[in-house]
């Protein structure tokens, strides 16, 4: 086992972790609420497109950070979810600047009047309601995920190790699930961009 980055303060690390995902969340909500008109000189679902990417590495770094404890390269195993911990704040970054500047967009909204018509919910077909199922499950999973994420971490940080593994069985298959999920999303809605 590696030794403890950080020591054990479980008073400060529930609030700190706490303030973080409701700052986290809030700004989230708050801020897909806001459209800026600003033209940045390329096409803003750009920063979709990063996202997908971000979340399609941060999958794969889960399944290898899932093989590497399992090996118990525990040392491999740190860098690897700490990259998909970084990598997943940049993904947060990114996907406050898309909706920030692209707004939201429906699926099916062919002509992309913000309405998805009965004519465009037809043509969208079964897709439509599949890309909704998923959206619907990814979206409160994505929202409270962070602090299980961060409560992962800080257990592993401060070497309470058979704790750890107990929060992971439950964080890992959230975080994994949300990762994919968001790739599929953005695969089923980069047509109505």
């Amino acid at each position: 086992m590696l030794a403890p980055v950080l020591q054990k303060n479980d008073k400060k690390a529930w609030l700190l972790i706490g303030v973080v995902s409701v700052v986290v969340f809030t700004a989230v909500v708050l801020l897909s609420k806001i459209k800026l008109d600003v033209n940045l000189g390329f096409n803003v679902h750009l920063f979709a497109t990063i996202n997908a990417v971000i979340n399609s590495i941060v999958s794969v770094l889960l399944i290898a950070g899932l093989l590497t404890a399992k090996r118990k390269s525990y040392e491999v195993h740190k860098k690897i979810m700490l990259t998909a911990m970084i990598l997943s704040i940049l993904f947060l970054v990114s996907y406050i600047c898309h909706h920030l500047f692209a707004g939201d967009t429906r699926f099916g909204d062919v002509d992309h009047d913000g309405i998805v018509s009965e004519a465009e919910k037809a043509a969208a077909g079964g897709l439509r309601a599949f890309y909704l199922i998923i959206l619907i499950t990814h979206i409160p999973l994505a929202a409270i995920v962070l602090p299980f994420i961060l409560f992962t971490a800080y257990r592993a940080l401060t070497g309470e190790y058979p704790r750890h593994r107990k929060l992971a069985r439950i964080t890992w298959p959230v975080w994994f699930y949300v990762a994919v999920t968001g790739v599929l999303v953005y695969l089923l809605i980069s047509p109505y961009y």
